[in-house]
């Protein structure tokens, strides 16, 4: 905070020599800035390199700034010059022996944030999302600001002990009255509006909501087969061709509860006969940081409890995939499995649909603004038996999985398509 403040008054003696740094841009067009934690892979990550993209391609002058950028672990468009990534303060700690991650984040936030304003050209407008920290001192430099809530962070930290909630006392006072700061607030469900207004009381205005797109165009299947593949999509197209597969795409983060995907796969044995269920495969893939513990330990615990379950040798993990296993799995799975309770919104069940696989998620959050019951997916109570029991009706049945597939593309193609949501993210910031 203190650097913060240093940062914010050191600013006030810059902005008339900064002013000369606008430049022309060309007619209605503006050139903007995004603010990202962490540019890994992950649907909030998925989401501000497609927003990135989008409104590049209506015109305006994009650059994405972020405190890590790991090529070997990110979108192909962070990294293949589609996109202009400026990486500062990748040097700050994380945190300290596990502990003290809102802390380091927020001083890295705080770090970036001040180098934008001190060094960085000026924007018409800066887009934040997930923490929003650097707010107070990007206002500063003159710029709008708008801010993307996810989901409150405070909603999503445990308060396991007084001394945790102690400890975060500031940091939630500091997010609700950072985030109220911009001057235009988007959500990415109504549920997350919702959960918004349940959670910053003082707020005077409404957040808007923006659902999540994809980039249609990314996902289109080859039909050909004539591309040249790595010898890792290699094995997994074989699996995908060989086996029934189930998929499931999550990060390795408990709260995404993909056991109970392992769960539900292990109960199937019960409903299906043993040669049949000897045909079925779960694929487990997501993002993986070898830095970050939980996702090294929560994905040993799913290692440990498949083996528990005696279905080890019909689960796949596959951590950290690239783009081009992430289409194979989409375009060649039976369907996908989509685990988190009251998750925000979840771009994996849009990524299915649009890949025409049906969808089983949980019956809560904004897969219930997404998915449609049993004409694109199956929603869920979040238990064993149900996951198993919807996952055994597909089976029993599958051209009408096969239908619910062919459902889930028009419906996101109508409601979820890159272009839609680019437009009305242009029209945002044009009015600003």
């Amino acid at each position: 905070l203190v650097a913060a403040a240093c940062g914010m008054a050191a600013m006030w003696g810059m902005r008339r020599s900064r002013g000369g740094e606008r430049g022309k841009q060309p007619s209605g067009s503006k050139k903007v800035a995004f603010v990202h934690p962490d540019l890994g892979i992950g649907g909030a990550e998925r989401l501000v390199v497609d927003a990135a993209v989008g409104l590049q391609n209506k015109g305006h002058s994009v650059v994405m700034y972020t405190s890590h950028h790991d090529k070997n672990h990110c979108f192909q468009e962070t990294r293949d010059g589609t996109l202009n990534v400026e990486v500062f303060g990748d040097f700050l700690p994380r945190h300290l022996l596990g502990r003290f991650h809102i802390l380091f984040a927020t001083l890295r936030g705080i770090y970036l944030a001040i180098v934008i304003l001190l060094t960085q050209s000026h924007y018409d407008v800066i887009i934040v999302d997930q923490l929003s920290v650097p707010v107070p001192i990007l206002l500063a430099t003159g710029s709008k600001i708008v801010f993307y809530c996810h989901f409150p962070d405070l909603k999503l930290s445990g308060r396991r002990s007084l001394m945790k909630s102690l400890y975060r006392l500031p940091f939630d006072w500091l997010e609700e009255f950072t985030t109220l700061l911009a001057h235009r607030i988007l959500v990415n469900s109504k549920y997350t509006a919702q959960v918004f207004h349940e959670t910053f009381a003082s707020a005077k205005i409404s957040p808007e909501v923006l659902y999540p797109s994809i980039n249609l165009k990314s996902y289109e299947r080859n039909e050909s087969g004539t591309s040249t593949r790595s010898e890792e999509a290699g094995d997994l197209l074989k699996t995908l061709r060989d086996f029934t597969c189930f998929v499931s795409i999550n990060r390795f983060e408990r709260k995404k509860n993909i056991d109970l995907a392992v769960k539900a796969f292990a109960r199937l044995k019960r409903d299906q006969p043993k040669d049949e269920f000897g045909k079925l495969r779960l694929i487990i893939a997501g993002g993986y940081d070898p830095r970050v513990t939980e996702n090294v330990e929560y994905k040993r615990e799913l290692e440990g409890l498949s083996k528990s379950l005696a279905v080890s040798d019909q689960i796949i993990f596959k951590a950290s995939f690239s783009d081009e296993e992430r289409s194979l799995m989409l375009s060649h799975c039976f369907a996908v499995i989509y685990t988190p309770s009251n998750e925000h919104f979840g771009i994996v069940p849009i990524e299915a649909m649009y890949s025409q696989r049906p969808v089983l998620a949980c019956n809560s959050g904004g897969p219930t603004e997404s998915v449609l019951h049993e004409k694109t997916g199956l929603l869920c109570e979040a238990t064993e038996e149900d996951f198993a029991s919807g996952m055994n009706r597909m089976l029993k049945d599958r051209s009408w999985a096969r239908e619910m597939g062919a459902n889930g593309r028009k419906r996101v193609q109508e409601n979820f398509s890159l272009d839609a949501f680019s437009q009305r993210l242009h029209e945002i910031i044009r009015s600003l």
